[in-house]
């Protein structure tokens, strides 16, 4: 497809210079045109400049400067339309918190419905006119890109012929990796089974492919999760799976369509990379805020648990992080000392009688978790992400469950959209549950599902349901 950069910098550029023209015209209509009476003559471009950073904020809050696989051009200016009607309102709110500050009043706020819909005309006929420029140039063979189906059946013959039918998606099928080996050599619209699964990784490399489309029979699913661990380090392949497999992997993710058929996307690139440095600087300041103002909390339950138990105040315990790189997490000692020492590493479970009286108010409240605010400050964890587990525990659950250790391609969290939804751990069934959820956060993660799980993890603290440590 399109050089992604340039395709950012063409969308980023179109808006720039339709932001400002709906600026400027709505200014015109205010001020120049003399329509409205006018108190005092309102500046022009430093507001400009304002507007026009805060509609860039918006859109990538929302998404809207991501690289879309084929996307729908309604589905666009849908999210255009639903992100600016939003922002409208709280500019609106913003200008009559400002008019009842200063007194001012006016009858004229209503223009900015005006604003509005100069905003999504302008704004949505650039998006348009980029979007066709860019299906126009990989009609005609521009920026396309190559592509291995994996899987050699009725579904994936079904997904190439719809391939053809749109070059506009700038898709060349190149080669087939099929299931069983006596495709090899086999070929469906003159393109060849080059070899089985097992080869998924030379083939994508020797025909020079950036997308690899998943079309296996439900009972072939095992071989998906081999594909994605194969290709997984690949940070410039995509893979998309044709959807029955859905449950399969984790029963949510985003999918994307090609003209009408959709598709599972398994994006290798999980956040971009401002989204990355700016979560990172939120869990910086979070954390600290937190431990300031906890400070005589702190203070106290250090003092509860010592008198109340023998044993040191912290609880350190190996947890896999990111990459599977090992660290200790800090936690206030809820339980007797050496917990395990008889019966080795064990699943916490409801009233277990290794935990202290305090230990049992300082789970019911959270405040054993404090600690690993330090584990925050030092990047270890974040504030949102799957729940660190112990490596002994990592090891045996990826022996059951091969597509556990996706996981850990993410920083671990204090909290996260497991701990939100679903209990303690207390058996592997439970850990199978949970995973799902994990994988739905890692396939969707972005600062705005973050604040989503950061909102709905007060609501569980206050009303004591769900679960954020073990």
């Amino acid at each position: 497809m399109i050089n992604k950069k340039l395709e950012k910098i063409s969308v980023l550029l179109s808006d720039f210079l339709t932001i400002n023209l709906a600026w400027i015209i709505f200014f015109y209509i205010r001020v120049q045109s003399g329509w409205f009476q006018l108190i005092t003559m309102p500046e022009v471009f430093i507001p400009m400049f304002v507007v026009y950073v805060y509609w860039v904020i918006v859109f990538t809050f929302v998404g809207m400067y991501r690289t879309w696989f084929a996307s729908s051009r309604f589905d666009e200016i849908s999210t255009l339309f639903k992100s600016t009607f939003v922002g409208v309102f709280i500019l609106f709110g913003v200008i009559f918190i400002d008019d009842y500050i200063h007194n001012v009043q006016s009858n004229t706020r209503i223009l900015i419905f005006i604003y509005w819909g100069l905003l999504i005309f302008l704004v949505g006929s650039g998006r348009i006119a980029i979007r066709g420029f860019q299906r126009r140039l990989l009609v005609k063979g521009i920026g396309r890109r190559n592509a291995v189906i994996a899987g050699f059946n009725q579904k994936s013959r079904e997904v190439h012929d719809q391939i053809i039918e749109h070059p506009a998606l700038g898709l060349d099928v190149v080669a087939y990796a099929a299931v069983n080996p006596k495709y090899t050599g086999k070929f469906y619209k003159d393109t060849e089974v080059l070899g089985t699964i097992e080869e998924i990784l030379p083939i994508v490399e020797k025909t020079n492919s950036k997308e690899v489309i998943v079309a296996f029979q439900r009972e072939d699913h095992e071989r998906l999760i081999y594909i994605i661990s194969v290709l997984e380090s690949q940070k410039d392949v995509g893979i998309k799976i044709v959807p029955d497999l859905y449950e399969i992997l984790s029963g949510q993710a985003k999918t994307s369509q090609i003209y009408g058929m959709p598709l599972i996307d398994i994006m290798p690139e999980l956040m971009p990379e401002w989204e990355k440095k700016l979560k990172r600087l939120l869990d910086i300041i979070i954390s600290l805020i937190i431990l300031i103002i906890t400070l005589p909390v702190t203070i106290l339950t250090a003092i509860a648990i010592k008198v109340d138990s023998r044993g040191s105040l912290l609880f350190k315990q190996d947890r896999s992080g990111m990459n599977g790189e090992t660290f200790k997490i800090l936690k206030f000692r809820s339980m007797i000392k050496d917990a395990e020492k008889y019966t080795g590493p064990v699943w916490s479970r409801k009233d277990d009688p290794r935990v202290t009286k305090v230990g049992k108010i300082l789970r019911r409240v959270r405040l054993d978790e404090i600690p690993q605010m330090f584990n925050v400050l030092k990047g270890e964890m974040s504030m949102v992400g799957p729940r660190p587990e112990r490596p002994y525990f990592v090891e045996k659950l990826a022996e059951e469950i091969p597509y556990y250790k996706r996981r850990l391609k993410v920083r671990p969290g204090i909290t996260g959209w497991a701990q939100v939804k679903h209990k303690y751990d207390e058996s592997v069934e439970d850990v199978k549950i949970k995973l799902r959820y994990d994988l739905f956060y890692i396939e969707n993660m972005s600062l705005r599902m973050d604040f989503k799980i950061i909102i709905r993890t007060i609501f569980v603290v206050l009303f004591g349901k769900g679960q954020f440590g073990k």
